[in-house]
């Protein structure tokens, strides 16, 4: 005898085949109306899909973060040397667009104590500036005693962007490639510790972190006009680096150049070659001992909650 319950289930998986097939049906009557759709998606390459923060990197991301967080609590000990010997540096970030130049400022100043380390990224210059010597304003960013300074691009834009896309004159290109030297060599008679990175970019991974900004609205700013420019300017570029390090890639300030293709490497590989550059040793202070904290004085009234504005709590 068949039971209503089985009865019952029978119409029910049924309902779902029929249910099922209806969404088939109504996905392909879609895909033949609208083919362009199913063929850009076909088209669309997949690396695209990875985000730029992402990137293509074989470096898992346990390792990556582990080894991250070992060489961040040097950067801290090292910033404690700093600050008590009283040592200049400045870091000079240098290289392709989307090299990956900004993500590991980032990761170096991040456990900083920022009244201590600070980034200069340095804008167009304006009328004023445009007549003083060449180097007077980024000499007005460099660091006094216990400070670090990281130079999200520098004085080399007129070795570079300004070189390329004609926003220098011929003298004034010269001018800078016979000053330039004697500048560095400047500062590391001042005792200024000077390192200077280049970042190290394909041009197919270039691209595909292009895209990767193209799609993602997060990261949109950080595309500008000058950066497409740049895409049909590689071989020009590659000449004003290689003539570039011709001229500056002196001994008392020499070229260190980083392999940036693989985002996650090039952020460890940089940290660690600051960290041997520097002869710090850990003087990390003592923990602090807190006390018990005080009880608030018996005559003290805290002000009525309903005169206070808060922030709703919508999360």
């Amino acid at each position: 005898m068949i039971k209503a319950n089985d009865v019952s289930a029978d119409a029910t998986k049924a309902q779902r085949k029929a249910q099922k097939k209806a969404q088939k049906k109504a996905q392909k009557k879609a895909q033949n109306r609208h083919p362009e759709t199913k063929r850009s998606q076909a088209a669309a390459p997949e690396t695209y899909h990875i985000s730029e923060s992402e990137g293509s990197s074989k470096l898992s991301k346990k390792v990556y973060e582990k080894e991250l967080a070992r060489l961040q609590v040097e950067l801290v000990k090292m910033q404690y040397w700093v600050k008590h010997t009283g040592t200049r540096v400045v870091i000079v970030f240098e290289g392709r667009d989307a090299a990956g130049k900004g993500g590991t400022i980032k990761r170096i100043t991040e456990p900083l104590n920022p009244r201590g380390c600070r980034v200069v990224a340095l804008g167009t210059p304006s009328d004023r500036e445009k007549t003083e010597w060449y180097f007077q304003r980024y000499v007005a960013h460099l660091p006094a005693a216990g400070e670090i300074v990281c130079f999200d691009r520098s004085w080399y834009n007129r070795a570079g962007v300004e070189r390329v896309m004609g926003f220098c004159t011929d003298a004034q290109y010269h001018e800078f490639m016979h000053t330039c030297p004697e500048f560095e060599r400047m500062l590391v008679r001042s005792g200024i510790v000077l390192l200077k990175y280049w970042f190290s970019v394909s041009d197919d991974e270039q691209e595909r972190r292009f895209q990767s900004r193209i799609t993602d609205p997060a990261r949109r700013w950080k595309l500008s006009p000058m950066d497409l420019e740049s895409r049909d300017r590689w071989v020009e570029y590659s000449q004003a680096k290689d003539t570039m390090f011709a001229h500056t890639n002196i001994p008392e300030a020499p070229w260190f150049t980083v392999e940036a293709d693989d985002k996650k490497r090039a952020r460890l590989n940089c940290i660690s070659h600051i960290l041997s550059k520097l002869d710090y040793v850990d003087m990390t202070p003592e923990p602090l001992e807190l006390s018990p904290r005080k009880s608030a004085p018996v005559d003290y009234v805290r002000p009525p909650i309903n005169e206070q504005f808060f922030v709703p709590q919508r999360y």
